[in-house]
C-alpha cells in the first residue's frame, strides 16, 4: 500500500474528497485484514466484536446496548447473536419483569475463542504511527463526526 491514488489510479476534485475516499478505502482494507484472521474461527467481524463487548461487561446485556456498543452498526445483528447462540460462545435469557427484552452473556466457550484470536496481525501496521500521529489521527476523525 502507497499513496491511495496512484493504489487505484484516480484523480480527485479536491484533497477531502480524497481523503474521505481513502478513509473509506482504509477501513475496508482493515475489514478485509480482519475477515482473514477470523476466518479459521469461523466468525464474522461484527460476531468477534459483539464477543468483546460480551466480554468487557463482565455480565449479561440487553441486546440493546450491545447493537449501541457495535463498531460496525449491522441491521441483522440479531441474527448475527443468533449464530454465536448456535454455537455455544453467548447464552441467551429473557427479562423477567419485560419479556420482551432478552439479555445475552458470553459463555465460557466464547470466553475461550476471544483467548485463542490473534489480532496482532494489526499491529504491524497502526505501529507504523507514532503515539503523536495516532493522537492527531483520532482527533481529525473525531472532528468529522462532530
Amino acid at each position: 500500500m502507497g499513496d491511495f491514488a496512484k493504489e487505484i489510479n484516480a484523480s480527485f476534485t479536491s484533497e477531502r474528497l480524497k481523503a474521505l475516499l481513502n478513509i473509506k478505502f482504509t477501513s475496508n482494507w482493515l475489514d478485509q485484514i480482519g475477515s482473514e484472521i477470523l476466518k479459521p474461527y469461523n466468525i464474522s467481524e461484527q460476531q468477534y466484536n459483539i464477543l468483546r463487548i460480551l466480554r468487557g461487561a463482565e455480565k449479561e446485556m440487553a441486546v440493546n446496548q450491545v447493537k449501541e456498543r457495535m463498531i460496525q452498526k449491522s441491521p441483522n445483528s440479531t441474527r448475527l447473536m443468533d449464530k454465536l447462540c448456535e454455537k455455544k460462545l453467548i447464552a441467551r435469557s429473557r427479562c423477567e419483569n419485560d419479556r420482551r427484552v432478552v439479555f445475552v452473556k458470553i459463555s465460557d466457550k466464547g470466553l475461550k475463542l476471544l483467548e485463542d484470536i490473534d489480532m496482532s496481525e494489526f499491529d504491524k501496521y497502526i505501529n507504523r504511527l507514532s503515539e503523536k500521529e495516532a493522537v492527531k489521527l483520532s482527533e481529525l476523525l473525531d472532528k468529522i463526526r462532530n
